[in-house]
């Protein structure tokens, strides 16, 4: 009998984690699963919303030069940087600066040179995008984001406890009807169990892009060797960086300075010859003695390519490709690939897009199940568990909050917020 009531006591105190993961992220974790499923078709939107598709595919190319020049007429701004799609069938862009700071990317008629539209700081993908990693909110965003994605994970593993198969209750169950409680705790809880490994790998995958735990991460892979190789000469401006794979963004190199630019149509050539014809991006040097750096635009994670370009002599200072990569950044490489939806086509689309819908759906059922357990019209967390449970539990979770600061970091807040209520409410 003593160990029955051990056991529902250590139930509860996981049911009480569970709840408040949920109360504390719940909101931000909507956010994120409608956005992460609009950023899965970014192509798509952006062919609705900007002249993408170009209206005739009929002709010869323009050399990179003349568009370059097109679209720095319009503008009248210098370019930062020229993207050739795989595609002939769609139009090319070239990135001008803003007084401001910011970005207008120009779609270009790579056959005639005619600017067919124009978007500003990266256009409605972009806001979907700073949306999704809260960074619209500065750094800040960018901690709150690796906050959230930890209490995600706690979610799932506190999720799966409560939802594993038990005398009577089944983990994958729907009964009832709309009315009661118990449709919605085995709607919510059948989702959440059938999904809870696909949730942890968006969560977990999505962890490399924050500042303090992806930093980190980088920096151990640096150190153990199993990063990159290390870069020969600086080829990126702010603007090139954000372009680049993620494992290639950690650390600079000294910049050469050039007598004189070979232009941009000898580096188009210069990138054909090595396998890159179209489907890149090219950065045109940012300051006097910069080199050119063209990009592979990766769909797989082995696509990954990065050439740098002597301006003066035209020399490949650099050829790295995904082979020259150690394991830690083949890794997250992969990881972040799988996460966006592409490494395994379509049908990893489909899945990731699956994963955001029943998160999603998992943010709305969580409300009204609370709503429906409420007692006397009033709504309640769940019932305390003894203390000698409350205290293993909180270690278990303190000990896998320490694999992500922040989130740890969160996690004893919360336990100092519950401490302090409950000596309020005795008092």
């Amino acid at each position: 009998m003593g160990a029955a009531s051990e056991q529902g006591a250590f139930y509860r105190a996981m049911w009480r984690w569970h709840f408040y993961a949920g109360l504390i992220v719940l909101p931000v974790l909507a956010l994120m699963a409608v956005t992460g499923a609009l950023y899965l078709y970014k192509p798509e939107l952006e062919t609705l919303a900007y002249p993408v598709r170009l209206p005739s595919a009929q002709g010869a190319m323009l050399p990179p030069s003349r568009i370059v020049a097109a679209a720095e007429k319009e503008a009248g701004a210098k370019a930062t940087q020229l993207l050739r799609p795989a595609s002939d069938a769609e139009s090319w862009r070239v990135v001008t600066g803003t007084e401001g700071g910011g970005t207008i990317t120009h779609f270009v008629d790579p056959r005639d040179g005619r600017v067919l539209g124009a978007m500003r700081d990266g256009g409605v993908m972009q806001t979907v995008k700073t949306l999704h990693s809260l960074t619209i909110t500065g750094p800040v965003g960018n901690r709150l984001v690796e906050v959230v994605a930890g209490w995600a994970i706690i979610l799932c593993v506190t999720g799966l406890y409560l939802r594993w198969p038990r005398r009577g209750q089944p983990a994958l169950a729907v009964r009832g009807s709309a009315k009661g409680r118990l449709f919605w705790r085995d709607l919510h809880g059948t989702l959440g169990f059938a999904s809870a490994a696909l949730i942890l790998f968006l969560a977990i995958t999505g962890m490399p892009w924050t500042d303090v735990w992806g930093g980190g991460l980088r920096a151990v892979i640096a150190a153990n060797g199993a990063g990159r190789p290390p870069m020969k000469v600086n080829p990126w401006a702010h603007a090139a960086k954000e372009a680049l794979p993620w494992t290639l963004r950690e650390q600079d190199a000294p910049v050469r300075h050039a007598a004189r630019d070979i232009g941009v149509d000898a580096v188009a050539e210069i990138a054909a010859r090595r396998g890159l014809r179209a489907g890149y991006q090219l950065f045109l040097p940012a300051e006097p003695g910069a080199p050119y750096l063209v990009t592979a635009m990766t769909i797989r994670a082995d696509d990954a390519r990065a050439i740098t370009i002597d301006a003066s002599s035209g020399a490949v200072v650099q050829d790295m490709e995904w082979r020259q990569f150690g394991r830690g950044a083949q890794a997250v490489e992969w990881g972040i690939a799988t996460h966006q939806g592409q490494q395994y086509g379509e049908a990893n689309r489909l899945l990731m897009l699956a994963g955001c819908l029943c998160l999603l759906l998992l943010c709305v059922t969580a409300p009204v199940l609370w709503w429906k357990r409420r007692r006397d019209g009033r709504l309640s967390a769940p019932p305390p568990a003894s203390p000698g449970a409350r205290r293993t539990v909180a270690g278990l979770m303190i000990a896998l909050g320490a694999l992500f600061p922040l989130t740890g970091l969160s996690m004893l807040a919360a336990l100092a917020g519950e401490w302090i209520a409950g000596r309020l409410r005795r008092a």
